[in-house]
């Protein structure tokens, strides 16, 4: 918490370089009505981060239009993701009270500016995460994560000897952008970041190509996830769960999830709906038995392939839990060093869990020693895949109903942060509704309300 307000303190002395071609840091209409706000004047509601472990639902105003390719979205579903919790804990650096939170959503075109061509008002449409320009290096290769015109912070700039692209609801260190846990969102650039979802797609399943589908395709094609592998995976969340199917879809001969603590019961929630992957609860492994020598034993060498599906804020020992309070580091090392032990020599190991910034104690020997091969695939390029995801959902060989457990009023927000934290049995997957939502659609599941709205 105090790393996220250094950084914030040093990105406004540094300043940013300039080089990004949309309006950042606009991340609640309220903190400029005159320049951000629609001129009707009209109100919504949206989740903003309050704190620490805090979040609220306020009323704010409808964003503006400000520039010629902006288009205003109508949102019609929204969700909440387990990177959403580093952001309500305060692991991501410069965050800001009163930011609007939610970077996947879907909707429906409320007006868009005199250069937006793709979408028109009435349209119904998905969101990527990302906030990508179309016309730079990356985007031209539809590696629309890397944009380099939508984001110019410099500490991350800094610190990574790169910049990704602006992300919604994700902090002023992603560009500043408010979020779709709301009831309308600003997208920049709207011809390139949003896609029109056909009537035969409903929105419980074209929400999801804005980031868990997408972000768990790439994870096992980047990770390269072949013919015969057999994988193992790292967190049985809605993206672990995504990743086993998809890693199926592929050829995988075997997968094997990984979990346990307060979510072990996810292994038994995934296998219910993916009855031949395999499971360890690493919370009940025998005495002197670790994740490592357990899947030693139950593959010869150990898995093809790794997949981190978890993320480097949680620490598992005592040494990292110090460090990371006391700011030695800012991911614990722990998971990545399961993986790469883990692995066969030559083994293929994809991160897609949330690291931020520096960690201790990594084995880097092992990689080294053993040839293997460790892949960043977090920030997945949405705009690469989410056509051919779209297709897939139309034909039935990709379903998303598989992880969604619930649907919830945006009004309950504050309480599903808590729950979804805490790891509440049976919540996997959410859909958020809006007053603009429609009724739930056939095999989606029925609204849950646990009676903490306040609105």
């Amino acid at each position: 918490m105090t790393l996220s307000q250094a950084a914030a303190g040093l990105e406004k002395i540094v300043g940013h370089t300039g080089d990004a071609t949309t309006e950042q840091n606009l991340s609640n209409p309220s903190k400029d009505v005159e320049k951000y706000a629609d001129p009707s004047g009209e109100k919504m509601k949206a989740l903003v981060w309050n704190g620490k472990n805090s979040v609220k639902l306020v009323e704010t105003f409808k964003p503006a239009r400000i520039e010629n390719t902006d288009v205003i979205v109508k949102v019609t579903g929204s969700t909440i993701c387990g990177s959403d919790l580093h952001l309500y804990h305060g692991a991501v650096i410069e965050l800001q009270k009163g930011d609007i939170l939610g970077h996947e959503f879907c909707g429906v075109v409320d007006s868009v500016g005199p250069g937006v061509s793709k979408v028109k008002p009435g349209d119904r449409v998905v969101c990527s995460f990302q906030i990508a320009c179309g016309s730079c290096m990356y985007c031209e290769k539809k590696l629309s994560s890397q944009c380099e015109k939508t984001n110019d912070n410099t500490i991350e700039n800094i610190m990574y000897g790169g910049r990704t692209a602006g992300m919604l609801g994700y902090s002023h260190f992603t560009g500043g952008y408010a979020g779709g846990q709301a009831e309308y969102v600003r997208v920049a650039y709207g011809d390139v970041n949003l896609l029109k979802l056909p009537d035969s797609v409903p929105d419980e399943k074209g929400l999801y190509l804005s980031d868990v589908l997408s972000t768990s395709w790439n994870a096992v094609v980047d990770t390269g996830v072949k013919e015969g592998d057999v994988v193992a995976i790292w967190g049985a969340g809605p993206i672990g769960q995504m990743c086993a199917d998809m890693s199926f879809m592929t050829g995988a001969r075997r997968v094997i999830l990984i979990d346990g603590g307060p979510a072990a019961w996810r292994l038994d929630y995934v296998k219910s709906k993916l009855p031949q992957i395999e499971t360890i609860n690493y919370s009940s492994l025998p005495k002197g038995e670790s994740i490592t020598s357990t899947l030693k034993k139950m593959e010869h060498g150990g898995p093809d392939v790794a997949l981190e599906c978890a993320a480097g804020e949680y620490a598992k020992g005592w040494a990292h839990y110090f460090e990371l309070l006391l700011g030695a580091e800012t991911d614990t090392s722990e998971i990545l060093n399961e993986c790469i032990t883990s692995v066969k020599s030559f083994g293929r190991v994809g991160v897609t869990g949330v690291y931020v910034g520096f960690t201790n104690h990594f084995n880097i020997g092992s990689l080294m020693e053993r040839g293997i091969r460790l892949i960043g695939n977090g920030q997945a390029p949405v705009h690469l895949y989410w056509e051919d995801l779209l297709k897939k959902l139309e034909d039935g060989t990709l379903d998303p109903y598989r992880m969604l457990s619930h649907r919830v009023r945006l009004e309950e927000m504050e309480e599903l942060y808590r729950r979804f934290d805490s790891r509440e049995v049976g919540i996997q997957k959410v859909f958020i509704e809006t007053k603009f939502s429609s009724p739930p659609a056939e095999g989606a599941p029925q609204l849950t309300e646990w009676g903490t709205a306040t609105w």
